[in-house]
């Protein structure tokens, strides 16, 4: 794992976990707050007394120090309707530590559900009794934004996979032990909240589901993420989330099929809301053609016309030769993000994406896995000069691009003037191709993140063309690599561009989410 980075040496760029946090710049009103927590009995006494403006940094600083007794207590007597994470622990005026970009703390998460708990028991009736006036008015909770980044877990840290089975065993917990005392009337909240689920932990987020539907903690879906569910499962589940609040479905390694599809895609089409829809590993029926494989097909097709929304569509390894037309042309909306990676894309494919409403409005395109070195450059090339524009991300990772498709395509790739992230990990290129690439991309200011390959100078006894598979897995030269960080380092640091990475790292979660583009 190797990176460049403006003038950091080659030891202080390997990437570690915990990552080093940047330095970090406080205000004298900040440093105040931290101090004023230090004594967490003195200052839950004193939070009636102080002004509801003060409460927002209240909140990043508990949860930022863990001061778990002042942020439960701040949960609790919340006085605004909204208490959002993605606000609340994001860099502002005071501090510029972005909390969600790190993984949260247990000991902060489970606070807040005690605080959650906590207002839940809360009555009504209590709120005009507050000291001067102040009403307990929480009504939403959003814990949405968390980090989500696949990483083994700190032990001191909470995964998404933590989060849903924390927040679910609260959702429980209230329908079984009641709320407030007999007579008085609870005070509903909602929890917005980004679920993940597997076969594993799929029996009690349905009961979570089913318990919040009759209590006064309502649990609301943003971001539903479902892997390895059988195709009932998956039904049953989407049936019970809110129509209202889903904003993203991702179903992986679920092995529908084509038929499995035409099971589960008329549920998720009720989501009319809907604007990201990622089908990973549906494996397509159609390289055995049957009539029943058409049928489903078409009715595929059809429910995908009742999308109105839909602004990011992911069909990751689906054969979709010579089809991207018919699924394209059912849709009522330009796409923003498409990625089609490992679908086996024919050059018609290519050149009706390029024509298409689609082309001109995308930010985002995933072409990985396709092979773009044939015939399919040129309509390739004309995709690019179509999405030039707009283009934030593109992601061309084992596309079997040497130097000469590569040289062939840069005057159009630096037309991109917009381009913040560049992949092109696995392709046969070497230091010859990926210096020009360096020199030319000096047009493209918005140029954060390139994630190139190893060059095939550096290894041994290369095939060629070399495949993807042996790119990947065969050995390097070390030494001859150094060479090559150094040299490229030092291109970056002539072009002044020090501000821009460099990597082989393809694990680095580099790569952005659409919804942060």
């Amino acid at each position: 794992m190797r990176c460049l980075a403006g003038a950091q040496s080659a030891a202080e760029l390997t990437p570690r976990w915990p990552p080093a946090r940047p330095s970090t710049m406080h205000t004298l009103v900040f440093l105040s707050t931290r101090q004023v927590l230090q004594c967490q009995s003195a200052a839950c006494q004193a939070l009636p007394l102080l002004p509801r403006e003060l409460f927002p940094l209240l909140f990043k600083v508990a949860f930022m120090d863990k001061k778990t007794v002042v942020l439960r207590e701040l949960v609790h007597t919340w006085p605004f309707p909204l208490l959002s994470f993605q606000q609340l622990l994001q860099e502002c005026a005071h501090c510029s530590r972005a909390l969600l970009q790190e993984r949260p703390s247990t000991e902060s998460m489970q606070a807040v559900i005690l605080g959650l708990t906590a207002r839940l028991h809360t009555p009504e009736t209590e709120a005009g009794t507050q000291p001067l006036g102040r009403k307990h008015t929480l009504r939403v909770l959003d814990m949405t934004g968390l980090l989500d980044d696949g990483v083994e877990q700190d032990p001191g840290t909470m995964s998404m996979w933590d989060c849903t089975a924390a927040v679910a065993r609260t959702c429980i917990a209230q329908q079984q032990g009641g709320t407030a005392e007999p007579g008085l009337a609870p005070v509903p909240v909602e929890v917005r909240v980004d679920l993940r689920v597997n076969r594993a932990s799929y029996a009690f987020l349905r009961e979570a589901l089913r318990s919040s539907a009759d209590s006064p903690l309502r649990l609301c879906c943003r971001d539903l993420r479902a892997e390895d569910l059988p195709m009932r499962n998956t039904v049953a589940l989407l049936q019970l989330l809110d129509a209202g609040c889903l904003r993203r479905v991702d179903l992986r390694f679920n092995n529908l099929g084509l038929r499995g599809l035409s099971v589960i895609i008329p549920h998720v089409a009720r989501f009319q809301h809907l604007a990201s829809l990622r089908l990973h590993y549906v494996h397509g029926d159609s390289r055995q053609p049957s009539v029943d494989g058409e049928d489903n097909f078409r009715y595929f097709l059809a429910q995908m016309g009742r999308f109105t929304c839909l602004r990011e569509l992911s069909m990751g390894s689906s054969l979709l030769s010579g089809r991207l037309d018919q699924l394209l042309s059912t849709l009522q909306s330009p796409l923003e993000s498409l990625e089609l990676a490992f679908c086996a894309l024919l050059p018609e494919d290519l050149r009706f994406l390029a024509r298409s409403p689609h082309a001109v409005h995308l930010k985002k395109l995933d072409l990985s896995g396709n092979d773009l070195s044939g015939s399919q450059l040129e309509p390739f090339q004309g995709l690019l000069q179509a999405a030039a524009a707009t283009l934030l991300h593109l992601e061309l990772t084992e596309c079997q691009l040497a130097d000469t498709q590569l040289l062939a395509t840069l005057p159009v790739l630096t037309r991109c003037a917009s381009l913040r992230y560049l992949g092109l990990y696995g392709n046969p290129l070497s230091m010859a191709g990926l210096k020009e690439l360096l020199r030319d991309s000096v047009a493209q200011a918005e140029l954060r993140t390139v994630v190139h390959p190893f060059p095939v100078d550096c290894y041994e006894g290369l095939p060629w063309p070399p495949p993807a598979s042996v790119l990947l897995e065969a050995s390097i030269n070390e030494e001859k690599f150094a060479r090559v960080e150094a040299e490229l380092h030092q291109l970056l640091l002539a072009s002044g561009r020090a501000h821009v990475l460099w990597t082989t790292d393809i694990y680095g979660r580099l790569a952005a989410d659409y919804f942060s583009l």
